[in-house]
């Protein structure tokens, strides 16, 4: 009786609504922007940003891109096209770079999200979820928001025949940091595989080209050199069990073993082949359930089968958990909530002061468990994708599209 009392009140009746509205949590994500951008400026721990601002400013002096320079620490990973993106943001005094940077990558993921086809109730949750985890990502003033946010639009433009679109965002996030290339995960879905294939052409030869109007043509080719092997450097250092990074499902096994020489290729070879199985279901193609439950399976899997995968990476991964989440007909079961409350734990909060100190060091950060919840749900999803039919899918109010039935 409390309770039905409590939820009936007009106070949490106006909150609850107020919550429900995607411009609160967009006016939520902008405060998110604005505060992280400040509070790391004036403690003077932005060294991600001086990274991505310094690619530009080396570009124009032609020197390295991948080498260290005393203006920061650690080294830059971001591909050459990088150096012409964040021009914008270089060029002004830093807390205003920094400020429109997060803001650009705040408000680009949050409306890749609010472009997938789904009931706005469920977009909300699905936004409010992956908030903790945004500002995660925001704190380090990472990329991998706008990288989420490129798989997500890759989808949706293949989903509405835009595909040049999605060959756009594809490419644009392969040749910034690789992980755009999973787009192409949702190749066997297009209904214009031709057009596809030939504006992945054209777009990966502007991407490659335009930078060399502004920084000359040997310099960028060098530069792609240089990348190569910076990125063999890095899987070196990414999996020798001291860093930060490689919270991936290889992370885990060496983790747990104590054995950095454990390879990747098999977990890779595995998960690519659960994929393949996935693709013989030709006729769940047609829905649209199906195909939003793989998205979520690419985001998750872009992340867990990444050895340079770090704590502010996993925005990418938390956005499929949430949209996993959204799809689940309600009632919700135990299971869901559970593993929905496993991943908040150990995947969203453990970074944070939430956490307590110990167990952050001595368990998550040391067996690379931040991983862990995700794999779970990886697996039901697989399971699904594998097993389920889903022209008997429960659509109730989840799905704000026509489905191909």
């Amino acid at each position: 009786m409390a309770l039905n009392k409590l939820f009936n009140n007009p106070f949490w009746i106006q909150t609850k609504n107020l919550l429900l509205k995607k411009n609160t949590v967009l006016f939520v994500w902008i405060l998110i922007a604005f505060f992280t951008a400040t509070k790391q400026y004036f403690i003077f721990s932005y060294n991600n940003y001086l990274i991505f601002k310094y690619t530009y400013v080396h570009a124009v002096e032609h020197v390295n891109l991948f080498l260290s320079y005393p203006q920061y620490t650690d080294n830059n990973h971001y591909g050459p096209f990088f150096s012409l993106l964040i021009a914008p943001f270089a060029l002004l005094p830093d807390y205003w770079g920094m400020l429109l940077w997060q803001l650009a990558n705040t408000l680009f993921l949050f409306w890749a999200i609010t472009k997938l086809p789904i009931d706005e109730k469920k977009l909300v949750i699905l936004l409010w979820i992956s908030t903790h985890e945004m500002l995660t990502s925001v704190l380090s003033f990472q990329f991998n928001p706008s990288i989420a946010g490129i798989i997500i639009l890759a989808f949706v433009f293949i989903d509405t025949k835009k595909d040049f679109w999605a060959a756009f965002f594809i490419v644009l996030g392969t040749f910034v940091k690789l992980y755009g290339i999973v787009g192409l995960a949702f190749f066997f879905f297009s209904k214009q595989k031709i057009k596809f294939i030939g504006s992945m052409a054209f777009w990966a030869i502007v991407f490659f080209v335009v930078p060399m109007i502004f920084f000359t043509p040997e310099y960028i080719v060098q530069s792609y050199v240089d990348w190569y092997h910076s990125l063999i450097e890095k899987n070196e250092i990414n999996t020798n069990l001291m860093g930060s990074t490689d919270i991936s499902v290889m992370g885990m096994a060496r983790r747990l073993f104590q054995n950095p020489d454990i390879p990747n290729t098999p977990f890779a070879l595995a998960g690519i082949s659960i994929f393949g199985l996935i693709y013989i279901r030709v006729k769940q193609y047609v829905h649209i359930h199906f195909r939003l439950l793989f998205l979520c399976s690419v985001l998750l899997f872009t992340v867990l089968f990444s050895s340079g995968a770090e704590s502010p990476t996993f925005i990418i991964a938390f956005a499929g958990v949430a949209l996993w989440f959204v799809l689940q007909p309600k009632p919700y079961s135990k299971t869901v909530w559970f593993l929905l409350v496993f991943a908040l734990i150990i995947t969203s909060f453990s970074p944070s002061d939430l956490f307590p100190d110990y167990i952050r060091e001595n368990y998550i950060k040391h067996y690379s468990l931040k991983a862990l919840p995700c794999f779970v749900i990886l697996l039901f999803i697989w399971n699904d994708l594998l097993r389920r039919d889903f022209s008997k899918y429960l659509q109730s109010d989840t799905i704000n599209t026509n489905d191909t039935e």
